[in-house]
């Protein structure tokens, strides 16, 4: 519908983890060679992952 946003799910470093069946390390390389980029909160800079980009890394 028009004017609403659609709610983004956001997981966590180990969910995503999980999900792809790779090292919590492998994300964080992922991260500096640029294959998927997190989003960074709070002033520690925590990685979180979108949902629906790690469903088009699976997809490729």
């Amino acid at each position: 519908m028009k004017g609403e946003e659609t709610e983004e799910r956001i997981i966590t470093l180990s969910e995503a983890s999980k999900i792809l069946h790779v090292c919590p390390n492998t994300l964080r390389n992922w991260d500096k060679r640029g294959v998927l980029k997190p989003v960074y909160f709070g002033i520690k800079k925590i990685r979180r992952y979108r949902k629906s980009d790690i469903d088009s890394l699976l997809n490729r």
